[in-house]
């Protein structure tokens, strides 16, 4: 894995100049500098601006070259080719790095402007210098004052130091995210909008924002990923140091791709790919902009949960109900409480109250304030309880609501159990949240951001005992189709159960193959060397029950392929499989991310059914079971209908060895097993899974192949 880049110089410079610095702190070559200067920034500040004598107060230089010595870092205000020279010379003169905040650069498109930021890239490390940008908001720092950013929303809402980073390709989803912490009072030290990546990406930056032993949560927007080693360096940073990464990736629809790419001239990565990544390396990718902000503050609790299983209570058996569904909603169980639990919940709950989960207290909390501090603790001293759910949605005058804020409290502390609390009326909230508690205005808010929470937490767990992710050797350059008996000894000599084909060159040879199969139901197919559509071109002939049939159709095929001028092997002759299900593995190898495996739905509607999942290897035989089981068709997997259940392990083993196969050869470029046939997990037939159809294409080492 490749370093985390040391990016001290940027985070915290001892002097930063602001190349078009301007006397308006309203501007982009003003507001760095007001910020520095607001928000405690303890350096030099050296405002470039061949016009003025001073900027805001401090004495301006008329270039970079003028300086009384070199500085650290530069803002570059400058637009199109002037930002372009501007680096050129600070390059030169040794500066370590530079915000170039100027559009007009691969952003749009047009040949020109990719070219300028070749030009501008290269002229950087010519001399050294690192670059943000560009199309680069900023970056910020708030725990050493180095506001390198023009953001508004430093205006909109005061800064406050502490323990979340936020690093993103879009200026605008740098801001938002920071602003809606703050009306959250979570104080935020990095705010990095990256732009176009040029040179030091997210993930670089992420790296830096991790090698901060104060971050506890870093906030992610991409748009795309061209690096995906930096990232991957980034997220095995935090796992190592126990800091979650929530990120949002845009560009899962059609519509959304092409603005990306407008945007920030990124090119949008396949999405099921993105997610087997995010998954591997233990990033959660949030789908809202909510879904990356409201469970900030659970993130920052000191909780050690042990599992799913949820305990509810409330005043209001509405609320009961519409918990628990918000609990199964986000996969989280309903805790089943132990003997002496329910025994001790009937001594202090009047006789009207449910006793079990979910736990309604009732009305007579109004009359009796102390039920919640008779409850609790019976709680807290279940193990079968993992976290728990407080909804108070009707309390205030006549309620001693601050008793119900201090009896929650103290059952968060106890054992450090995830508590979220669903509160509607402020003033109430208020008291809960002067506690420490975590709170939401409604149910599904809360159980939402506890299940991505807890499920987030397993995830981490799961990569930090998961085997690293190799080193990627991905080919370019021609390849070739091997023909089917060619790929089907390669699936099987790598641990993937095939079927028994018999290659044939001969009418004849096909007849004495189908004598020795034992005459049963046949399928013969032609076998041309490099051919991919043999149903289309008529080259299978299916449930061939009789020796005359099977020759027949073996000469058939020879004559169809020599008038086709097709190269073939033979003919392959094999017994007709018939599986409980029909299902896929293929592989491919992505050009960002290497080889990636994929388990789906099989069969000849596999592109209308578009039911596949993503998984990067090395992975295990309970990660593939877990994808297999996430698919649409999961519930046909299970005994339906007198029908036996898959064998799920068997498919998963084979994607397993799929995985291990493509990282064994770096040659494959991709696998394609369809169908996979899945037989029954108990009873008939009881084969697990075969593979009777494969294509494999592989680079052809001595045709313009070469490691990249």
């Amino acid at each position: 894995m490749i370093p985390a880049v040391d990016l001290k110089f940027l985070h915290s410079p001892s002097s930063v100049a602001v190349i078009g610095a301007s006397d308006d702190s309203d501007k982009i070559g003003g507001r760095p500098i007001a910020f520095m200067r607001r928000f405690g920034y303890r350096g030099t500040i050296f405002p470039v601006n061949p016009t003025r004598a001073t900027v805001q107060g401090l004495h301006a230089y008329p270039n970079i070259a003028s300086l009384p010595f070199v500085p650290d870092a530069v803002i570059v205000a400058l637009p199109g080719q002037d930002a372009v020279n501007a680096v050129d010379e600070c390059a030169r003169l040794g500066v370590k790095g530079g915000v170039v905040m100027a559009s007009g650069f691969s952003e749009t498109g047009r040949a020109e402007d990719e070219e300028r930021q070749r030009d501008l890239v290269a002229r950087a490390r010519a001399g050294g210098m690192r670059l943000v940008g560009p199309n680069s908001q900023g970056l910020a720092n708030f725990g050493t004052g180095a506001i390198l950013s023009f953001s508004t929303m430093f205006v909109e809402q005061e800064p406050l130091d502490g323990p979340i980073g936020i690093v993103s390709q879009s200026g605008a989803m740098c801001s938002v995210p920071y602003g809606l912490l703050r009306r959250r009072g979570l104080g935020v030290r990095y705010v990095h909008g990256t732009g176009n990546d040029a040179d030091l990406g997210v993930g670089d930056l992420a790296a830096a924002v991790l090698a901060d032993p104060e971050i506890r949560l870093l906030l992610l927007y991409l748009e795309d990923i061209r690096d995906c080693s930096s990232l991957e360096c980034a997220a095995r940073m935090a796992i190592e140091r126990d800091v979650p990464i929530v990120a949002m990736m845009g560009g899962r629809s059609a519509g959304g791709r092409r603005a990306a790419s407008s945007h920030t001239g990124a090119l949008a990565n396949e999405q099921r790919v993105v997610d087997a990544f995010f998954s591997r390396v233990g990033i959660w990718r949030a789908r809202t902009l909510t879904g990356m902000v409201d469970t900030a503050a659970l993130y920052l609790q000191d909780w050690r949960p042990r599992g799913r299983r949820l305990a509810i209570v409330s005043n209001s058996g509405a609320i009961c109900v519409l918990a628990a569904d918000a609990a199964a909603d986000n996969d989280l169980s309903l805790a089943t409480f132990q003997t002496q639990t329910t025994q001790a919940l009937e001594e202090v709950l009047p006789p009207f109250a449910t006793k079990v989960n979910p736990i309604d207290i009732t009305a007579a909390l109004l009359t009796d304030s102390s039920l919640f501090g008779k409850v609790l603790p019976i709680l807290a001293a279940d193990s079968g309880v993992d976290a728990a759910f407080i909804g108070i949605p009707v309390s205030g005058k006549g309620y001693d609501f601050p008793q119900f804020a201090s009896d929650t409290a103290e059952f968060a502390n106890k054992d450090n159990k995830p508590v979220v609390v669903a509160v509607p009326q402020a003033r109430v909230a208020d008291e809960f949240q002067a506690k420490g508690l975590v709170v939401f205005d409604d149910e599904a808010s809360a159980l939402t951001a506890l299940g991505q929470y807890l499920h987030h937490r397993e995830l981490r767990q799961r990569v930090r005992e998961a085997a690293p992710l190799p080193p990627r050797n991905i080919w370019s350059g021609e390849s070739r189709v091997l023909s089917e008996a060619a790929a089907l000894t390669l699936l099987r000599e790598a641990g993937i159960p095939s079927a028994d084909v018999r290659l044939c060159t001969s009418a004849e040879e096909a007849e004495a193959a189908f004598a020795d199969l034992g005459q049963v139901p046949t399928a013969v197919k032609g076998c041309p060397r490099e051919s991919t559509h043999k149903s289309e071109l008529g080259l299978v002939k299916l449930d061939l029950c009789t020796s005359l049939q099977v020759r027949e159709a073996a000469q058939e095929l020879l004559d169809l392929m020599e008038r086709l001028g097709l190269e073939a092997d033979g003919i392959l002759v094999t017994p007709m499989v018939k599986g409980v299900r029909e299902a896929l593995i293929g592989a491919h190898v992505d050009s960002v991310f290497g080889p990636v495996i994929l388990v789906g739905a099989g069969g000849k509607y596999v592109e209308a059914l578009d039911d596949v999942r993503a998984l990067i290897p090395p992975f295990t035989v309970d990660d593939a079971r877990e994808a297999i089981q996430s698919l649409r068709v999961a519930s046909l997997l299970a005994e339906v209908r007198g029908e036996p259940a898959a064998d799920i392990e068997a498919w998963a083993r084979a994607a397993v060895a799929l995985g291990q196969l493509m990282i064994a050869d770096p040659s494959l470029r991709s696998v394609d097993v369809n169908p996979l046939m899945i037989g029954a997990a108990t009873g008939e037939p009881s084969f697990g899974a075969l593979a009777v159809d494969a294509v494999v294409e592989r680079f052809d080492p001595t045709v313009c192949c070469v490691p990249t």
